[in-house]
């Protein structure tokens, strides 16, 4: 039986791979033709995807990140002496930070939906125009949990 998360995960997984895919792609003759937005929407929506694009192979340091706080969490737990109470809340937060940009991530590729208002040029740029923003959202909270991770977990 597949978990909640594992088919989220899935899930997300099958979206990323459809969105990744270019529909005005003529052959692997070069990716420069194929990048050349064709309307207005296409121009938004390959920022949309270049956003995710740039920040989607980073999940992976999410989630090792997400391990290896939760480790050190974990340890000191098992200390009766000598905590640093200070140090343990900044590893709390960095601990929800990480799954918050793992739970971002998970949940906007779920949502997003690449044929949204295909019809309706004015709903279609509305809609990828908040999922642009969306996306800028799931950006900060991954590149700002990675940094939280770098500065705190490498102490």
């Amino acid at each position: 039986m597949i978990s909640n998360r594992s088919f989220i995960l899935l899930m997300g997984l099958a979206m990323w791979l459809v969105a990744c895919q270019n529909p005005t792609s003529s052959g692997p003759s070069g990716d420069q033709a194929n990048r050349q937005p064709l309307s207005a929407e296409d121009s938004l929506y390959r920022q949309v995807m270049d956003v995710h694009d740039e920040v989607m192979p980073k999940m992976g340091k999410i989630r090792g990140a997400q391990q290896q706080a939760q480790q050190r969490l974990d340890s000191l737990a098992l200390q009766t002496r000598g905590v640093d109470k200070v140090y343990r809340r900044q590893l709390e937060q960095l601990v929800s930070d990480l799954n918050y940009a793992d739970f971002a991530m998970d949940k906007w590729m779920v949502e997003f939906n690449i044929d949204s208002a295909k019809d309706n040029k004015a709903l279609r740029m509305q809609y990828l125009q908040d999922e642009l923003e969306k996306v800028k959202k799931v950006k900060v909270a991954i590149l700002g949990s990675l940094a939280g991770a770098d500065s705190l977990i490498r102490r």
